[in-house]
Formats: structure tokens, sequence, C-alpha cells
């Protein structure tokens, strides 16, 4: 059963997800900010898969 804490998770998760995207496709990406946004997105996921 998901809760609304996990769904809240999830769609930070997928927005992290389309955030490296769009930075990536950039001619220059900001790598600095790319390892940011990557490094939020394993603790989300590390928190989703603790419950």
């Amino acid at each position: 059963m998901q809760t609304a804490h996990h769904s809240a998770l999830e769609a930070k998760h997928a927005g992290l997800d389309q955030k490296i995207a769009a930075e990536a496709q950039r001619p220059l990406p900001d790598t600095a900010l790319l390892a940011a946004l990557k490094k939020q997105k394993l603790k989300l996921k590390e928190e989703m898969t603790a419950q």
C-alpha cells in the first residue's frame, strides 16, 4: 500500500529525473548542478526503499 508520503517522494523523484534530463541535453551542461541533482535523486530513492 502506498502512502501519501511515498507518492510525494515518487513525484519528487520523477521531477528530479526530468531536471537531470533537461540539464544533460543542454549544449554545456552544468556538471555541478547535475551532480547535486543526482545526489538528491539518490537520497529520495534510498528513502523510498527504506519504507
